[in-house]
C-alpha cells in the first residue's frame, strides 16, 4: 500500500492518524471533483453564450462579459480545489520518487488557474459581441492571465512526468504509461493553442487536451483515496 496511513499488521492507527487520514482523503476529493466542475460548467457556458463559438474562440475568452464572473469562478475554484487535492497527495504518498515534486507541480496549476481567473484574457476574434473580428491587442492583465496560464500547464505537465516516473519506481507501468501519454497529448495541445494560430484543429485539439488532463488528475485523486480508506 502507498499511503503513509496504511494499517500494518500488528498495529492500530492513533486517533490523530486516523483524523489525519480523513483530513487527506477529503482534500484529495478536490482532484476528483475540480475536472468535472471545470468542464460542466465551460461546455454550459460554451453552448450558450451568444456569440462564442466552440471551434473558433478559447475557454478563457468566457471570463469577459456581462456573465464573464461565471467562467472567473470557474478558474478559481477549480484552482483552490486542485491546491487542496494537492496537499492531500503530499500527505497520502509515501517518501520516495516524486513525494515533493509531483503534488507541488500540480499546486503550481491550481494556483496558475488561480491567476487565470484573476486576470481576465483580451476579448478577441469577435469574442463577447461586438469586439472586432481581428483584435489583438495584449493588456497587463490580458498577458498575466497568458502567463498564469502557461506556467500552470506547464507545472502540469511536468507533473504528469514526474508521476509516470514515480509509478515505474512502483513497478506500476499502467500508470506510468497513462501518466506519459496524459504528459504528452496535453503539451501538445497547449503548443497549438499558443501558436495563435486560432485554427479550429487546435482550438478543439486543447479541449480534448484539457478533457484528458482533468481526467488523468481525477482517477489519480480516486486511486489514492482509495489508498487511505482502510482507516
Amino acid at each position: 500500500m502507498e499511503s503513509r496511513y496504511s494499517k500494518t499488521p500488528g498495529r492500530t492507527l492513533s486517533a490523530p492518524s486516523q483524523r489525519s487520514v480523513k483530513l487527506a482523503r477529503a482534500l484529495l476529493a478536490g482532484w476528483v471533483v475540480a475536472g468535472p466542475i471545470y468542464i460542466v460548467v465551460a461546455l454550459i457556458q460554451a453552448l450558450t453564450r451568444p456569440g462564442f463559438e466552440l471551434t473558433r474562440h478559447d475557454i478563457s475568452l468566457l471570463s469577459n462579459g456581462e456573465l464573464g464572473w461565471i467562467q472567473i469562478t470557474n478558474f478559481v475554484l477549480t484552482g483552490l480545489l486542485v491546491i487542496a487535492g494537492a496537499v492531500g497527495m503530499h500527505w497520502a504518498i509515501q517518501s520516495g520518487r516524486g513525494r515533493i515534486w509531483a503534488p507541488l507541480l500540480v499546486a503550481i496549476y491550481g494556483f496558475g488557474l488561480i491567476g487565470a481567473g484573476v486576470f481576465v484574457a483580451d476579448p478577441m476574434n469577435g469574442f463577447p459581441p461586438g469586439t472586432s473580428a481581428d483584435a489583438n491587442t495584449m493588456s497587463i492583465s490580458g498577458m498575466l492571465h497568458f502567463i498564469s496560464g502557461g506556467v500552470g500547464f506547464l507545472a502540469l505537465i511536468a507533473a504528469c512526468f514526474v508521476f509516470a516516473r514515480r509509478f515505474a519506481g512502483l513497478a506500476q507501468p499502467g500508470w506510468a504509461q497513462y501518466s506519459i501519454a496524459t504528459g504528452i497529448i496535453f503539451l501538445l495541445a497547449f503548443m497549438g493553442i499558443a501558436s495563435g494560430s486560432g485554427h479550429a484543429l487546435t482550438v478543439i485539439g486543447f479541449w480534448i487536451g484539457v478533457i484528458f488532463a482533468w481526467t488523468w488528475l481525477a482517477l489519480l485523486g480516486i486511486r489514492h483515496r482509495t489508498g487511505l480508506s482502510e482507516v
